[in-house]
C-alpha cells in the first residue's frame, strides 16, 4: 500500500509538471493532480502549494495549487521558474505542524506523500531544473 501511494505520488508530480508551458493555465497544474488524485481514491493536502522561485524561495506565484481550484485565471509566463510538489494522502487533507516547528502531519493522519522538482516553464514544455 505505501509503495502504491509512493508511486502515485511521484506519477502525481510529473502528471502536474506535463501542465507547465508557456501561455498554459496555472490551474491546469491542479487540475490533472486531482483528476488522478480522485481515479486512484486519494485525497489532496490543500494548505501547501507550489510556487514560484527565484532570488528567493517563495517567490511569485506564490501559491500555485496542486488541487483542483477552477477561480484562478493566471497563466503561465515563458520563463516561469516554479516548483511542482502536489502532496497526495489516503485520506489527509491539510498539514499540521509538529512540536519541533518542523515537521509536518496530515489531519486527518493519514499516510502522504510528497515529490517536488522545480522546473522553468519554455513554449515547448518543462524543463526539469532538479533533475539536470
Amino acid at each position: 500500500m505505501l509503495e502504491q501511494l509512493c508511486r502515485d505520488g511521484k506519477k502525481a508530480m510529473d502528471l502536474g509538471i506535463a501542465q507547465v508551458r508557456g501561455g498554459q493555465p496555472l490551474n491546469a497544474i491542479g487540475i490533472a493532480v486531482g483528476r488522478f488524485a480522485k481515479s486512484k481514491g486519494y485525497t489532496l493536502i490543500c494548505n501547501l502549494a507550489s510556487h514560484g522561485i527565484g532570488r528567493g524561495l517563495h517567490e511569485y506565484p506564490e501559491e500555485i495549487a496542486t488541487w483542483p481550484d477552477k477561480h484562478d485565471r493566471r497563466v503561465i509566463a515563458k520563463g516561469l521558474v516554479l516548483t511542482v510538489e502536489p502532496f497526495l494522502s489516503r485520506g489527509g487533507r491539510e498539514a499540521v505542524q509538529g512540536r519541533d516547528g518542523w515537521t509536518l502531519y496530515a489531519s486527518p493522519q493519514a499516510p502522504t506523500v510528497q515529490y517536488e522538482h522545480t522546473v522553468v516553464a519554455t513554449d515547448k514544455g518543462a524543463i526539469i531544473l532538479t533533475k539536470i
